[in-house]
């Protein structure tokens, strides 16, 4: 039983940092319907901006603000430079627009740091906490309510405030948007801004437990965007349950037939997925009157 409570536990940790790579997915989705695969890329720079600022005498909690900041500042200069002149081009265009970026941001870090693996210490320590034979890092802890804390946050940010419906209108109706007096550019920019710090913030607490280079941003993007497909693509919830999903079928892959084969059950669940509710778990069925 402790066996499996520590799979379980192991999944969840790693689930969450998929559900909030999907929930950057998911903002930029629902506000330009454009699958931005530059998502883990924000990650691997938050991780390793606040690893370097740490190694340099920062205090982690600053360096944690600083690297959140700084991948934001990323995100708004890719929509800015990248996307936004594109923005007439088709859809299939800007996909591979931002799996430009990606290469591009993945060259440009191992130039502005290095290719060495980096970590810092956890927020709260390094001793492990027990809890009925299973063991928890501090920093899973972090992981996990950081990324529910998100989900909220993102909840209430769309729903309740001003600026939340303005990106949901700018989703919906990009012109009508407009015409009420909308200011479709800024939602965009804002879209993409919150998206790139959910996920800078993403690598920030995940880099003491999972450890970050230059070149993981490539695997983790995919695994997000598996947790987007399995919740279903625009659907927040569907972000967030597809992760912890995602985190849990590898973790009892892993633990239960061989590490070797975690990251292929991920990709066979959402072949199944795919093939029996296309829309997803959490998606909206389409229908086409012709």
């Amino acid at each position: 039983m402790s066996e499996l409570l520590q799979f379980l536990v192991s999944g969840v940790t790693v689930g969450a940092i998929y559900a909030a790579v999907a929930l950057g997915f998911t903002m930029i989705y629902n506000a330009s319907g454009v699958v931005n695969f530059a998502q883990g890329e924000f990650v691997v720079i938050g991780g390793l901006t606040a690893a370097f600022l740490i190694a340099m005498g920062v205090p982690v909690f600053l360096a944690a603000v600083l690297a959140v900041v700084a991948g934001t500042v990323v995100g708004i200069l890719l929509y800015r430079l990248a996307i936004r002149p594109a923005r007439e081009a088709p859809l299939v265009s800007l996909i591979i627009i931002t799996i430009g970026a990606s290469i591009f941001l993945r060259g440009a870090m191992q130039m502005v740091f290095d290719k060495q693996i980096h970590r810092y210490d956890g927020f709260s320590g390094e001793t492990p906490l027990r809890f009925a034979g299973a063991t928890i890092l501090p920093q899973s802890l972090w992981i996990i309510f950081g990324s529910f804390a998100v989900f909220v946050f993102l909840a209430w940010f769309m729903s309740r405030t001003r600026a939340g419906r303005g990106i949901r209108a700018t989703a919906s109706n990009r012109l009508a948007a407009a015409l009420v007096g909308i200011n479709t550019r800024w939602a965009m920019n804002l879209s993409f801004a919150l998206s790139a710090a959910v996920g800078a913030l993403a690598g920030v607490l995940s880099t003491p437990v999972t450890f970050t280079s230059y070149d993981v941003g490539v695997l983790i993007a995919l695994k997000g965007f598996s947790a987007t497909m399995l919740g279903g693509v625009g659907s927040p919830q569907g972000a967030l349950v597809g992760g912890l999903l995602i985190g849990l079928i590898e973790s009892l892959t892993a633990g239960y037939i061989s590490s070797d084969y975690k990251d292929a059950a991920a990709f066979i669940v959402i072949l199944v997925v795919l093939f029996v509710r296309p829309e997803g778990l959490f998606g909206k069925k389409l229908t086409e009157r012709v």
